[in-house]
């Protein structure tokens, strides 16, 4: 993923009440997030795999999220909202963004108002999807228990022990629910989640679902901790053509873990198409040659920066030539160094001895390692353990020496080059012992 940026935070007028809102990503459908009863824009973002699947989301759409009246970075207001005023905020978003229809996106309380929202405006929305959802609240708590469970959510609250639940963590780390415990602070104070608890427990739309003519998906875990996988169930049985996906093994809060499978089927679902999978890399056998100048920052220093730019340009000029001379790709300079790849242990083997003596006429000593193994070749970069290795073998070289493992003398047995043993060593992270050997010329 390519870095991110959180979106800048605005607000859009509902009634007299002013609801934060960003919008992300520029694609060509929009998707609205309608959260549960804990949000908050900015701080959502430190939560895991959030920063992962919203990118995921970008590649197809622009999404739009919110915080709801009362919560996160909108105005607080006394009690609970109502499902009226809740819809009010999501067009009074739409609006201000310019959206004229959009995918609604619900997660769990945001389920039941994102329905009814779609069944009065079918207009405004294209899609609906629903994750985590139900539709008559109290669903997993017995009416007399109620009272004691919401007491002590309240006493919790803050602790980070309801997003510990939605999150399907069981023992979380003292750093997890310290991000949780914040996100939950941030989201309202304890008062206003108990109000949310309350109001939420009187809400049932079974009595619409039959009204909702938009094309629904609704998604659902075996393993939800907080809203039992049979209410998923009964919802998408209620709704009319409704597609249904069950998940084995994700949380109440799909997208708080690696949810590619699940982004990929909303994906689907929006647009017709699944998303490609990425191209797997190439596995190919080559022989990789790192090298490194020696004491370069001390040079650097010496020189100053105008005559050290001059010679590491004739460097890289030089390792350009002499790489490919000997047949090889010179897949990156690493700033004082490169990286290089040969279909042949010996022309890589030739290719680092040249560079050494060449560099060495520049005033510049060079190091380089040489190992051949299986790499990854992705576009023009290359990856996997070989490369790893072949780092490994240079930073036991000294100057003017080219190092390489066993692996590259048994390939070129026969062909007339010349190693001397350097003995036996412990590479940094590649298991194992490894026998290395200087090449000579």
């Amino acid at each position: 993923m390519t870095d991110f940026v959180i979106p800048k935070t605005r607000y859009a007028r509902s009634g007299d009440l002013s609801i934060a809102y960003q919008v992300a990503g520029n694609g060509p459908i929009d998707i609205t997030l309608v959260n549960g009863s804990i949000s908050h824009l900015e701080l959502v973002y430190e939560l895991p795999n959030v920063v992962k699947n919203v990118q995921r989301f970008t590649r197809f759409a622009r999404v739009i999220g919110f915080d709801k009246r009362g919560q996160g970075l909108s105005d607080r207001v006394p009690g609970a909202p109502s499902l009226e005023e809740r819809m009010d905020d999501v067009r009074a978003v739409l609006d201000a963004v310019g959206s004229r229809r959009t995918v609604l996106l619900g997660f769990s309380e945001g389920c039941p108002m994102s329905l009814l929202f779609a069944a009065t405006h079918p207009d405004r929305v294209s899609h609906l999807v629903l994750i985590g959802g139900f539709m008559r609240a109290g669903h997993s708590i017995p009416a007399d228990q109620f009272q004691a469970v919401a007491a002590k959510v309240t006493a919790d609250w803050g602790s980070g022990q309801m997003m510990r639940q939605v999150a399907g963590i069981a023992t979380p780390t003292e750093v997890q629910l310290a991000v949780f415990g914040k996100y939950e602070r941030m989201s309202c104070s304890p008062g206003a989640f108990r109000a949310i608890m309350e109001m939420n427990r009187l809400i049932d739309v079974t009595s619409i679902l039959q009204n909702v003519r938009v094309p629904t998906l609704i998604l659902h875990s075996r393993a939800d901790a907080v809203v039992p996988v049979a209410e998923g169930r009964k919802l998408a049985a209620a709704i009319p053509n409704a597609k249904y996906i069950e998940y084995e093994g994700l949380p109440h809060g799909i997208f708080l873990a690696d949810s590619e499978q699940a982004v990929s089927d909303v994906e689907e679902f929006i647009t017709g198409r699944r998303p490609e999978v990425a191209e797997e890399a190439d596995r190919v056998l080559a022989t990789v040659v790192f090298t490194d100048i020696v004491n370069s920052t001390t040079r650097a220093i010496e020189l100053g920066d105008r005559r050290w730019r001059e010679l590491l340009d004739a460097h890289d000029r030089l390792a350009a030539q002499v790489v490919d001379r000997h047949r090889g790709k010179l897949v990156k300079s690493t700033g004082d160094g490169i990286l290089a790849t040969f279909d042949g242990p010996g022309r890589g083997v030739r290719c680092a001895l040249a560079l050494s003596e060449a560099s060495r006429q520049l005033g510049l000593p060079v190091r380089a390692g040489v190992h051949t193994g299986e790499v990854e070749v992705r576009g023009t970069d290359v990856g996997g353990i070989a490369i790893h290795v072949a780092a490994r073998v240079m930073g036991q070289s000294g100057a003017n020496e080219v190092f390489v493992s066993r692996v590259v003398t048994d390939l070129v047995a026969g062909a007339g080059m010349k190693f001397a043993e350097r003995g036996s060593f412990n590479l940094k992270g590649i298991p194992g012992t490894w026998d290395l050997f200087a090449a000579t010329q």
